[in-house]
């Protein structure tokens, strides 16, 4: 079957989305409405979530389930998919001062894991919030989906069930986020293989605290590394070493799964991001043009890195970059991105 996930890294929203490629038997291209979805969810968080842009009051963000509701709605794609958001929301105030929050909204099996140097900067990455997979009557292959079909499956579909799902079943929460603060977002080919554990160690081995007491961010290589290193012991628990498997969250082996992971980082957005983004849209929009509205990887924009595996460990490497500044600010009205 075709690999039907797809990873958003933007400064303002990560997301992950796991279609269901079974979907080719219907002569569906299952990869569309995922990346579809994505891209429109992107769009629509750099109009309502970037620092210091002039937004009309009926396009301000309302939450992350407005967003999703809105990108549905612009969607055309057919097919079926889980849905993982983390959007940056710098708007907050909590006794009246500036406070930035994520907002994860979660359908299905995908799941976030938030790591924090809690004891200082120069201590040890722990896990200070995870999200829960939503799967029917608890079965693993029976994750709550997000979806558009026709008559080649469903002749009485209707697109508010769609909505209903959005509106009633997304998992919703809002999390305090500080400067350094690790996201790591992944399908359940990541969450069912690895213990939370697992992927903290990764983090702590790749992702090394910083020497000094001002902050620094992570450069952008060893984000990579981790998504990297995350994908491949995913997929290494499937393998039978010495007539033995190892064990996961669902049983010794796990299972054998298209693979996605999104690592970022929270750091101060400056007027340097500002600019810098800028010329990013601006490229994009014209590529865009050129390529008829067609998705575009590989951008050179921002230190969030995905990394999406194969089954069959063939593995796409996806790295955003740039120069971002090594000085913390203590200013109330700061703002951060997802680095």
């Amino acid at each position: 079957y075709k690999d039907a996930d797809a990873t958003l890294t933007s400064p303002m929203l990560l997301g992950v989305c796991d279609g269901v490629s079974q979907l080719e038997e219907f002569q569906m291209d299952p990869s569309l409405l995922p990346n579809e979805l994505l891209k429109t969810c992107e769009e629509l968080a750099m109009l309502q979530l970037m620092p210091d842009m002039n937004v009309s009051p009926q396009d301000q963000y309302r939450g992350p389930i407005s967003l999703l509701k809105e990108a549905y709605q612009e969607t055309t794609s057919f097919g079926s998919t889980t849905v993982l958001l983390a959007a940056l929301d710098n708007s907050t105030r909590i006794h009246g001062k500036l406070h930035p929050m994520i907002a994860v909204l979660s359908i299905g099996d995908c799941e976030l894991l938030m790591l924090r140097r809690t004891n200082g900067r120069q201590s040890e990455l722990e896990a200070v919030f995870h999200t829960e997979m939503q799967r029917i009557d608890y079965n693993v292959q029976t994750p709550l989906q997000l979806a558009r079909v026709d008559e080649r499956i469903d002749e009485e579909f209707d697109e508010s069930i769609a909505l209903e799902v959005i509106e009633k079943g997304s998992a919703v929460h809002c999390v305090s986020a500080y400067e350094g603060d690790v996201l790591i977002l992944g399908s359940d080919g990541v969450f069912d293989n690895l213990f939370l554990d697992e992927i903290v160690e990764i983090c702590n081995e790749i992702l090394p605290a910083p020497t000094a007491n001002h902050f620094s961010p992570m450069p952008a290589q060893y984000l990579m590394k981790a998504a990297q290193r995350i994908v491949k012991e995913s997929h290494a628990k499937s393998d039978c070493v010495n007539g033995q498997f190892l064990d996961t969250p669902i049983g010794k082996g796990g299972k054998v799964d298209d693979t996605s992971v999104v690592v970022g980082e929270i750091i101060e957005w400056t007027e340097a991001h500002t600019q810098i983004w800028s010329e990013v849209r601006r490229n994009r929009r014209w590529k865009d043009v050129i390529s008829c509205g067609g998705m575009q990887c590989g951008m050179a924009t921002r230190h969030s890195c995905s990394c999406e595996g194969d089954e069959d460990e063939k593995s796409r490497f996806r790295g955003r970059s740039e120069d971002a500044s090594e000085e913390s600010s203590d200013e109330e009205e700061g703002n951060c991105s997802i680095a």
